[in-house]
């Protein structure tokens, strides 16, 4: 069997990781994880290495079906890996999998919800060409040529996503036009993680048959506007049987320098847009409550209703690293309920 292989990494980009890819055109071999060879590539050129020594390692970690190409082609998102073998600084899946093995045994589990918005040029999809458009209200899951801008790359993209075998959960428009979700969960620490940075490239890509770009800034137009955020909703085992454990998980983040080690961790520009105001808590004040959407931390009202569930973190940017992200709210959350006896 011949087909194509789309090798995808995260590259040392600073202070937000771009992703990057090739084709690695395979014969004979097999499109399963176990199949498929390591690669390489220039580090030089991805701010991975320098020029003297460039060489970096690709170790395929998720493979899902290329749905773009289509037929036996495949998508496959790579580990970067020095070339003895051991992680790249820039990295951060595995010490997410580090952290994912300690705690596997209270199952964790994740929803993210990414937010992010289309650019046409130097200007958000459906801004006019001089000034601005009507203030937000009726764009957020509105309906309508005269609110909702760029439907049909949302539509390619949630189809190219489910022919992929993402766990995308759900789609809908934003608060400010061109500006858009998607969730993908609820899944564990790595596979939510990985399936995330899949469908963001995949969102980068079916953009581009659009002539239009997708970014993740936090705060892609300055003034009375949202910023975009990664909404992450967390459960354990124990926070999915009862409420005690909810309540612990919540007061685990605002303990000590924890809030300022999550914040500081959170995506890059978060002072920008966790302000205060358009439904953010400040991004240097820590706080949780039951349908408040201006807390750092949200309890859904449900969640109270039936003293069991999940909670929601406000506080990710839309350009978080969902491996950092992760392993914090599991190495918090999780050290907290085993320090309580709530497993």
């Amino acid at each position: 069997m011949t087909f194509k292989a789309e090798y995808i990494w995260i590259d040392g980009t600073e202070p937000t990781a771009k992703l990057r890819s090739k084709t690695k055109i395979i014969v004979g071999g097999g499109a399963t994880l176990g199949e498929l060879p390591i690669w390489g590539f220039d580090g030089s050129s991805t701010n991975q290495a320098k020029g003297h020594a460039s060489d970096r390692v690709l170790k395929p970690v998720f493979v899902c079906p290329d749905p773009i190409r289509g037929g036996d082609d495949v998508l496959v998102l790579c580990e970067v890996l020095n070339t003895d073998m051991t992680p790249h600084e820039s990295n951060t899946r595995a010490a997410l999998a580090e952290v994912a093995a300690t705690y596997a045994a209270q199952e964790p589990i994740f929803g993210i919800e990414q937010e992010y918005t289309f650019f046409e040029g130097t200007r958000p999809l459906g801004f006019p060409v001089n000034g601005f458009p009507a203030a937000q209200g009726g764009y957020y899951c509105g309906v309508g040529a005269d609110e909702i801008f760029g439907r049909p790359i949302v539509e390619a993209h949630l189809e190219n996503c489910l022919k992929a075998g993402l766990g995308i959960s759900g789609i809908n428009a934003e608060v400010m036009p061109g500006q858009w979700e998607f969730q993908v969960g609820p899944l564990a620490p790595l596979e939510v993680s990985d399936q995330l940075w899949i469908a963001r490239w995949l969102l980068y890509r079916t953009a581009e048959d659009f002539n239009v770009s997708a970014t993740l800034d936090p705060k892609p137009v300055k003034g009375d506007w949202n910023g975009a955020g990664a909404h992450t909703n967390f459960s354990t085992k124990a926070m999915r049987e009862g409420y005690d454990a909810i309540i612990t998980a919540a007061e685990s983040l605002g303990e000590g320098s924890k809030p300022l080690d999550h914040v500081k961790n959170y995506g890059a520009g978060i002072d920008d847009r966790l302000t205060g105001l358009h439904e953010t808590a400040p991004w240097d004040q820590y706080s949780y409550g039951v349908s408040d959407r201006g807390a750092s931390v949200r309890i859904p009202w449900q969640v109270e209703q039936d003293q069991k569930g999940y909670i929601e973190d406000r506080r990710p940017n839309a350009n978080v690293d969902p491996y950092t992200v992760t392993r914090l709210l599991v190495d918090t959350c999780c050290e907290a309920l085993a320090k309580a006896g709530q497993v």
